[in-house]
């Protein structure tokens, strides 16, 4: 229980909140202003919620097992558990919104499946009683940080497995997924806690995600040997952005850092740090003190030149009409300075000492065509 926070608007109880979504959710909930969380983790007793209910003004019922050693789990924990849940809010006399977090599998004639079905006939039952305001979510895999890996989440083992160098084991690579992320799980959960009806509404997690298993496999994968060939996937959107961030949530220590390939000369060093698909790639060159790189211009290929330590001169020549032009910067006023196909350019350090540039290129530096001619500046 969180008992510093100041003006509190909403006391949650949150149900298994020792697990993957409950510990989520508090994290989420204590990061806003007017929440106060009220735990009830695995190692309570079903007795206890009546004392917690009686200072809580919304439940959110997260606590069930998924893969137990004993199939009588499934009935204990998922049925009957949230059968006292209801009892205890019958107790209370109050109104008490309650968030169940059931699952897909509700739909399935197995054990998992009959346990939560009967978990949202209890609330059902309730809501029809009293009018009690209910919200039953029948998940589909949630996936994110803090999940459980070689349990019961495919994603999860997954990203733990490649990110410590372990197989992984696919069986089906055309079965298909239904996939939700945490983030957007939580976000929905919140934003319901501040909705207004009566009885049971069933409520939906968006966006949903379908992919196969071997195309999460693959992906995954990807994300891994990215430190090797420098391409980031595409990460910014979407699943992938939500799959990326998943995976690296279970690199161990050793791998918060890897070493990128450096090539050095008289000159300085130039070191390539992040290439793209689609978009270019990113590196970074250093030079001496009177040392000149460049001299050269592309017909296609552009660049974009951010000195950000040191003193530099850009020289341009336009290789048909000779036309010249030089410009400075320097790393106290950042610039961006462009290369325009068809002007042959080069850079020099004009100060005391090192300067570092950072460079993107529009397209990943190909050997076989590297769309790079000589021809000096200032010939």
């Amino acid at each position: 229980m969180n008992l510093c926070r100041r003006n509190i608007d909403m006391r949650v109880l949150i149900t298994g909140a020792h697990g993957f979504i409950g510990k989520n959710l508090t994290v989420r909930l204590g990061e806003l202003e007017g929440f106060e969380t009220l735990l009830f983790g695995r190692d309570q007793q079903a007795s206890a919620l009546r004392d917690l209910l009686a200072s809580a003004d919304a439940v959110v019922h997260l606590a069930g097992e998924n893969r137990p050693q004993d199939e009588a789990a499934f009935d204990t924990v998922n049925a009957r558990l949230t059968e006292a849940l209801c009892d205890a809010v019958r107790a209370s006399g109050r109104a008490i919104p309650i968030l169940f977090s059931s699952s897909i599998q509700a739909e399935a004639d197995n054990p998992y499946g009959r346990s939560k079905r009967a978990g949202e006939t209890a609330i059902e039952a309730l809501a029809a009683e009293t009018g009690n305001p209910a919200t039953i979510y029948r998940l589909p895999n949630v996936f994110g940080k803090w999940c459980r890996p070689n349990y019961n989440s495919a994603v999860a083992t997954f990203c733990h497995n490649i990110a410590h160098g372990l197989p992984i084991r696919v069986d089906n690579r055309e079965a298909e997924m239904r996939l939700v992320y945490i983030d957007d799980v939580v976000a929905e959960l919140i934003a319901a806690l501040s909705r207004q009806h009566e009885g049971v509404v069933w409520g939906t997690v968006a966006p949903e995600h379908h992919a196969t298993v071997g195309a999460l496999a693959d992906q995954i994968q990807a994300f891994a040997d990215s430190t090797e060939t420098l391409i980031a996937e595409r990460v910014g959107t979407g699943l992938t952005r939500a799959l990326y961030a998943t995976y690296v949530s279970y690199l161990p220590t050793s791998r918060f850092s890897y070493e990128v390939p450096k090539y050095g000369d008289a000159r300085g060093v130039f070191v390539e740090m992040l290439k793209t698909p689609d978009a270019g790639q990113f590196s970074f060159f250093t030079a001496h003190p009177g040392i000149t790189r460049g001299g050269h211009y592309h017909h296609t290929k552009t660049e974009k030149f951010l000195v950000i330590k040191g003193e530099a001169r850009f020289r341009f020549r336009h290789i048909l009409t000779d036309e010249r032009f030089e410009l400075f910067t320097t790393g106290e006023t950042p610039t961006i300075v462009e290369t325009i196909p068809g002007w042959s350019h080069d850079i020099t350090n004009v100060g005391s000492d090192e300067m570092a540039v950072m460079l993107w290129a529009n397209e990943i530096f190909d050997r076989q065509k590297p769309d790079t001619i000589a021809s000096g500046v200032f010939e």
